[in-house]
């Protein structure tokens, strides 16, 4: 990793050879990303499944309390039940002594035992029944019990059949031990609706709180994986950005930063480098384009420094023979010739001088008429006859002169190379509507095979014997025109030419003047 590279990693732009302005982009971008309140994706996955976790504990700790509830229920209906059996026992042995004058002590036992269950349960009991009716029931157990302490003291005093009140007694015991049994059934039959409201009540809240369970779960997946998508998504698109050419940083989206605002930053420095180096790569492709038209340029400079210096060594060796008149002829010759020279040098340092990537107002003539002085000489040298058909008055197109002047250079030149024989090379202009201008470069040359039509656009692909080319020249040609807003297209065919048509967009707003070109 290098210099450039480890600062960018760090998010330190300073250390970059590049414009003031784009490193303040850079700058602003990653605070806007860091200037935020941090929320991590770790925190926010804990903090989902800590509500799934709560909300299963709360349903949960509900299910739990109905059971319970209902296994309180079941015993004290169990209690209840042994209530009702110990006096139906009771009256069994209380008939058995009125039909066959059996001892009562098995029914006094069978209603000691009643007693002790209805004074144990007994809040239980009046809660079920109600008050009034417990006191009644009591009332009733009582009578029922002292009625059979009436028959067992009799019968010990008396002699079986000769007990005094026998079917008074018996009538009252009948009567107190069907209310006593009547007010058991209620309370069992009461117990046991409440029971089954109690069931119900637990089907119907497990039923209910499944359902919740499985909305909240699906919620809460969903908001998982929109905060995991979202960014990822957006991530995508600007990868897709980036390889069309657009290297301005990522902007913050949300509110708060996470694990996916580092990954934002480190992409930005990406962008940053990569900038650096689209930069570099059209830079260092202009000075292949130098280099390709080195011999024309030689030619275009040998010619008045020729004339330059056989003018000066005829004025050395016939000075005084030469009126006023010709040494001023001579000498304007000599300015004339340095002037051309200058020129070319001039074009030159215009085209491979590293300037701001600033959009201004064009005139789509000066700056095809510009970029054809560049390759004339070497166009003459391979025996092309360049025709420029663009008119004066088309409108304004807005963009970067040196960068669209690189890319009808690059596709000029490639033109002239596919012209070994030579041929014409044809550029004209026209309005497309109102919005764009379609410029044409056309040429009479070997054509380019179908196969690799798709392909010329790649970086690094040519068709050039090696040492003849890097195919990186159409490839910038191409990233150049996506920042301009537009688009370039080619069509061929093989032993018959190639046209490629560039559409460029109108000035937005034309200015009231426009000094030079």
């Amino acid at each position: 990793m290098n210099e450039h590279e480890s600062n960018a990693s760090n998010g330190d732009f300073s250390g970059f050879p590049y414009s003031s302005e784009a490193e303040q982009i850079a700058k602003a971008a990653e605070r806007a990303l860091i200037d935020r309140p941090r929320i991590s994706v770790r925190l926010r996955i804990s903090l989902v499944f800590l509500l799934c976790f709560v909300l299963t504990s709360a349903i949960t700790v509900s299910l739990i309390s109905l059971i319970l509830r209902i296994s309180e229920k079941q015993k004290f209906l169990e209690t209840i039940s042994n209530f009702q059996i110990e006096i139906l026992l009771a009256r069994r042995f209380e008939k058995n002594f009125f039909l066959y004058n059996d001892n009562l002590n098995d029914a006094l036992d069978q209603i000691a035992r009643a007693a002790a269950i209805l004074k144990t349960n007994a809040d239980e009991i009046r809660a079920m029944i109600g008050g009034k009716n417990f006191e009644q029931l009591r009332a009733e157990l009582g009578r029922y019990q002292e009625r059979l302490q009436q028959l067992f003291s009799q019968q010990s005093n008396a002699p079986p059949g000769q007990i005094p009140d026998r079917q008074l007694i018996e009538q009252d015991l009948r009567l107190a031990g069907a209310d006593i049994l009547r007010y058991a059934k209620d309370a069992i039959d009461e117990e046991r609706n409440r029971m089954h409201v109690l069931i119900h009540s637990s089907i119907t809240t497990a039923a209910v709180s499944l359902g919740l369970l499985l909305l909240f779960m699906v919620y809460m997946a969903s908001f998982l994986a929109r905060q995991l998508m979202r960014p990822l998504s957006r991530l995508e698109k600007c990868t897709q950005r980036i390889a069309g050419g657009d290297f301005s940083p990522i902007a913050p989206a949300r509110k708060y930063r996470d694990e996916f605002s580092n990954l934002t930053m480190a992409m930005n420095a990406m962008i940053y480098e990569l900038k650096i180096h689209q930069d570099e790569l059209a830079q260092s492709r202009k000075m292949a384009a130098v280099g390709t038209l080195t011999s024309g340029i030689a030619h275009e400079l040998n010619n008045p420094l020729n004339n330059i210096s056989l003018t000066v060594e005829s004025l050395l060796e016939e000075f005084g023979d030469y009126g006023d008149d010709q040494k001023k002829d001579m000498l304007r010759d000599i300015s004339t010739q340095v002037e051309r020279a200058s020129g070319t040098v001039r074009n030159l340092l215009d085209f491979t001088r590293i300037e701001q990537p600033a959009f201004v107002a064009i005139r789509v003539k000066d700056m095809i008429d510009g970029t054809m002085k560049l390759i004339a000489n070497e166009a003459g040298l391979n025996h092309v006859d360049i025709r420029v058909d663009v008119k004066d008055d088309l409108p304004l197109i807005e963009g970067n002169p040196r960068n669209l002047q690189q890319v009808f250079l690059n596709i000029g030149l490639n033109a002239i190379q596919a012209m070994p024989e030579g041929g014409t090379l044809t550029i004209r202009a026209n309005p497309v509507d109102e919005h764009f201008v379609q410029i044409d470069v056309e040429d009479t040359g070997v054509g380019i095979p179908a196969a690799n039509l798709d392909k010329i656009f790649d970086p690094f692909f040519t068709t050039k014997e090696v040492g003849m080319g890097t195919g990186l020249g159409l490839s910038v040609s191409y990233r150049i025109i996506q920042k301009h807003k537009g688009k370039i297209l080619a069509k061929s065919q093989e032993g018959a030419g190639t046209t490629f048509s560039v559409f460029l967009p109108y000035q937005a707003q034309k200015p009231k003047e426009m000094d030079g070109s």
